[in-house]
């Protein structure tokens, strides 16, 4: 669909996927082939190593910079992708904290994924309550930094600090479409799809890029279809398990994201998958209003 409603637009697309972004990962990220991108522009895809821990800062900085530099061409815009937390940083910056201690953050994430985002939040109300008096439970990512900013300070986050950037002048002009597939088309399609990764190499990709150097704790190799691979690999567990447990992963974060997004201010759903000429002219009508 962001191809369709750009080459009707005069569009560039900037990739808003946190897994896209990287190099060498390739079978279970959907990344759209260059025959098939239309000659539509597209930025911010395979351009970061799967060695480096991209964050959505840093996302949130090469997107501005990309903006700007579309919309000085007479460009339209299209973020397209369905990491929220990138679009939140994009629309509402962080304000200055220490650099990433990878170790904590490493260590936080295993807790939120065993034991859940609720137990995180609990943790945070003991090392500031006021800040966790803001958070919902289920917003886990600002929940896990200002763990690590009390941890690696040993100051509240809550406390004295610099006051967070103003949103880019472009900010107030971004339109939200999301789309709401069926859940039981969705979750079939969602199945098909991660056995069809497996049996296309994705257990050879993931043995290749284990063996360049790629740490099995970077955010690359943690994304859902890659985590269960290196699990696999590393004994914990058998492949039948890897392929239904990743299944059962990118359900849920399936489920995540659309109640991430019924979360976010100003959002405009649309019904299917995008692929249907009706939706798209749907979309387009919402767009040029």
């Amino acid at each position: 669909m962001g191809i369709e409603l750009a080459l009707r637009l005069g569009g560039e697309i900037i990739n808003c996927d946190s897994v896209q972004v990287y190099q060498d990962i390739q079978i279970a990220t959907a990344k759209v082939p260059v025959a098939e991108r239309r000659g539509v522009p597209h930025h911010l895809l395979d351009f970061v190593s799967p060695q480096i821990n991209f964050t959505a800062a840093d996302w949130a900085r090469a997107a501005g910079e990309k903006i700007e530099e579309i919309e000085a061409r007479g460009h339209v815009v299209f973020l397209v992708g369905g990491t929220g937390f990138y679009l939140r940083a994009l629309r509402e910056p962080f304000f200055p904290s220490p650099p990433t201690d990878e170790k904590l953050r490493e260590r936080l994430t295993r807790i939120r994924e065993t034991r859940g985002s609720e137990h995180l939040h609990r943790v945070l109300r003991k090392f500031d309550p006021i800040e966790a008096g803001k958070l919902a439970p289920r917003d886990w990512p600002r929940v896990q930094r200002a763990i690590e900013f009390c941890l690696q300070t040993g100051e509240p986050i809550s406390g004295e600090r610099p006051l967070r950037p103003d949103p880019p002048a472009f900010a107030s002009r971004i339109r939200i479409l999301a789309l709401g597939p069926p859940r039981t088309e969705l979750y079939a399609r969602i199945n098909k799809r991660t056995e069809k990764h497996f049996a296309n190499g994705l257990i050879d990709e993931v043995t290749r890029l284990l063996a360049q150097g790629v740490p099995p704790s970077s955010n690359a190799l943690g994304a859902h279809g890659y985590r269960r691979v290196v699990e696999y690999l590393n004994g914990r567990r058998d492949l039948e398990s890897a392929i239904e447990q990743t299944k059962l992963d990118v359900r849920h974060y399936a489920k995540r994201q659309l109640t991430w997004f019924r979360h976010e201010s100003g959002v405009e759903w649309l019904d299917g998958f995008g692929d249907d000429s009706a939706v798209q002219e749907q979309a387009l009508a919402l767009l040029k209003i």
